[in-house]
């Protein structure tokens, strides 16, 4: 396997693989499975075999657990921190019993409560990558960027970010402290981020673009044939993308674009990986089995050719309709 390519993940100094992996489905979230069962021992060998390959940039929140995630990278990093680079998220408020209370909470106060409790869960004294994950529409984002800026300042967080902020509250933000990445979902399925300008603001302000779900929630990865194929418990059930007609009409957009990976000798999910690598977008694919991340670290490390993105996105043109991205309660927590 070549070695894998570094890059500058936005202008603040923070420099990654060109490929993180994204921890979410390691744990259950409010008692839910993510995409399956996990194993913890998998979950570990997963981490461990992503650094042996280069691939040091883990990506959790406090959210997924809630912070059972957190708790799990610690013991997969215990004597090795410094080999890391860790990114986590807060925002989703957790109250003192450990228990989601599915508000946001972007306060001054709360910002500080939140990092001590995952410097605790991750077992470090420093945050490589913080991340407010949702915009809390009660707090201005001038004063959670602030008392962010501050956590800088103490060593207890090397950089800052947000996640599915829209341009407005980025220049906001920017404008209190610098702002490292934006993460948001991103994939051949999902684009919404060029539609609304996102990507020319950051490029605009020297900000780094983070990419989760880079595989269409595993859509891309053929796997999936029918609606049937989850457990009853997977949240994909009730996604507008897995549904009815929908659901048919992205199986059809899914066959292009194995044909051509075939074609490359490489899978469907690689093709969409390397597709928002050559756009010089970070992406974060989750995954719990040593499997998948040998086979997406790959991927990150093959760049197509400009005749290869032209006809990938002929088959998938921007504004292609795939189905929202979430149900309407959990969309009306984006900033748009």
């Amino acid at each position: 396997m070549s070695t894998i390519h570094k890059i500058k993940l936005g202008n603040q100094g923070l420099v990654v693989p060109n490929i993180g992996l994204g921890c979410m489905g390691m744990t259950q979230i409010a008692g839910a499975d993510i995409y399956g069962k996990a194993d913890e021992k998998e979950a570990i060998a997963t981490i461990h075999r992503s650094l042996e390959l280069g691939g040091n940039f883990l990506d959790t929140a406090d959210l997924y657990g809630p912070l059972h995630n957190e708790r799990l990278i610690a013991k997969a990093i215990k004597g090795n921190r410094n080999a890391y680079s860790i990114a986590t998220k807060f925002g989703f408020e957790i109250d003192d019993n450990e228990q989601l209370t599915w508000k946001f909470n972007g306060k001054k106060d709360y910002v500080k409560k939140a990092v001590e409790r995952s410097l605790k869960n991750l077992g470090t004294d420093y945050i490589d990558l913080y991340y407010l994950h949702r915009l809390d529409p009660n707090t201005p984002i001038e004063e959670t960027v602030a008392a962010m800026a501050e956590l800088v300042k103490e060593g207890k967080v090397g950089y800052i970010g947000l996640s599915e902020v829209s341009s407005q509250t980025i220049r906001k933000a920017h404008a209190v402290h610098p702002l490292t990445a934006i993460q948001t979902e991103y994939s051949l399925f999902e684009r919404s981020a060029e539609d609304d300008g996102i990507l020319e603001t950051l490029k605009e302000l020297g900000i780094g673009f983070v990419a989760y779900s880079p595989l269409g929630r595993g859509f891309i990865s053929g796997d999936i044939k029918s609606p049937n194929d989850f457990p009853d418990d997977d949240f994909r059930k009730a996604l507008p993308r897995f549904q009815g007609q929908q659901f048919e009409k992205n199986i059809q957009l899914v066959n292009e674009i194995k044909k051509m990976a075939e074609e490359k000798e490489i899978t469907a999910s690689q093709l969409a990986i390397s597709w928002i690598v050559s756009k010089n977008i970070l992406p974060i694919p989750g995954t719990k089995r040593v499997k998948y991340v040998e086979e997406n670290i790959a991927a990150a490390q093959t760049t197509l050719t400009k005749q290869e993105m032209d006809r990938l996105e002929k088959i998938i043109p921007l504004g292609t309709e795939t189905g929202m991205r979430y149900d309407a309660a959990n969309m009306a927590s984006v900033d748009q």
